[in-house]
């Protein structure tokens, strides 16, 4: 089979469209044709290397996927071949505390498809067959696979971190990012008042089109405080950040007292200075939030189903334009979700 496979970190060299063997099945395990895998960041990351983390290399990139399930291991009754699905992103032991406790994102074997294990950027995949979701009837499979990780950690961020209530004022960072375009319809659709940023006069439409009640844009000197009159000088409940260096500060003098940051990425830069005193003063929270639970995605794809939650897909291309895919992902051009279809 054709898969995305990154051997060594680097460039979007790096990136080899190779033929390897198609995954064995082992015990638990389905075995999914990929009709169509997500890109996210966490690619790119994988790709480049992380100072201080060792990715398992030689891995086949892709978080997301949706495809039909051509055959199961041992012991799997949860699907049969023939079935559309879409692919958890989260692996977990199963058998832990966490797990237990429907926690399963803080599981301690706690990893990720195309980070922890071969990934959905190929023509198949082999993974436990609990990350198998019934694909909504009215997705496509480039939509489906869309909406896993962005949807499943701006939901993280909003509802399990933030515990986002009606009537709050939301500021959510870099609209049109993959997970702020998922948090934007989140935050509508819990009643929330949301205020986007986005650094296009493109995205800015597209972040009011999708539901963002005031957009601005977050190149500009002075957007603090624009976003500070927006909210008529009371600052925010809420403040959806992944950007960081670069706005990690602004966005925390957005905040209201009592406020709630949370945080669940850096694709700018991870080191920020940080002045303690507004954060006791104001008794403000700092929240960092990875991915979440399968109950979490379970509830997503339900809302998905019934079309109050919709993906949001920038464009399709195919596997092998996965170079022109990350660099995309990198000039910050796309506007929600890239999507490779083998």
């Amino acid at each position: 089979m054709r898969a995305i496979m990154v051997r060594e970190h680097g460039g979007f060299d790096a990136l080899r469209v190779e033929e390897v063997p198609t995954p064995e099945l082992g015990p638990g395990d389905a075995l999914v044709e990929i009709r169509a895998s997500g890109v996210n960041h966490l690619d790119a990351w994988v790709r480049r290397g992380v100072p201080g983390h060792r990715f398992p290399l030689p891995m086949i990139l892709g978080c997301d996927g949706a495809g039909v399930v051509t055959a199961v291991g041992a012991g799997v009754t949860s699907v049969r071949p023939g079935d559309e699905v879409v692919l958890a992103p989260g692996l977990s032991c199963g058998a832990c505390l966490p797990c237990a406790e429907g926690r399963d994102h803080l599981c301690a074997a706690y990893g990720i498809l195309g980070e922890t294990r071969h990934g959905t950027a190929a023509q198949f995949a082999s993974v436990p067959a609990r990350n198998c979701m019934r694909k909504p009837a009215s997705l496509s499979f480039a939509e489906a696979a869309a909406v896993p990780l962005v949807f499943l950690t701006a939901w993280g961020m909003l509802i399990d971190r933030a515990g986002l209530r009606a009537g709050e004022v939301v500021l959510v960072l870099a609209a049109g990012s993959g997970v702020s375009s998922a948090a934007v319809q989140i935050a509508r659709l819990f009643g929330a008042t949301v205020i986007a940023t986005a650094s296009t006069a493109r995205k800015r439409e597209a972040a009011l089109a999708l539901g963002a009640h005031v957009v601005v844009d977050h190149s500009a000197p002075d957007w603090g405080k624009e976003v500070f009159a927006a909210t008529g000088r009371r600052g925010c409940d809420v403040v959806v950040e992944h950007v960081g260096t670069p706005t990690f500060a602004t966005s925390l003098r957005a905040l209201r007292k009592g406020g709630r940051l949370v945080t669940c990425g850096a694709t700018a830069g991870s080191e920020v200075t940080l002045d303690l005193k507004p954060v006791f003063f104001k008794s403000l929270s700092i929240l960092g939030s990875t991915m979440g639970s399968r109950g979490s995605l379970m509830r997503v794809l339900d809302l998905v189903e019934q079309g109050r939650l919709k993906p949001v897909l920038d464009r399709v291309l195919p596997l092998a334009d996965v170079a022109q895919a990350h660099r995309a992902l990198e000039d910050r051009t796309a506007f929600g979700k890239i999507v490779l279809e083998p």
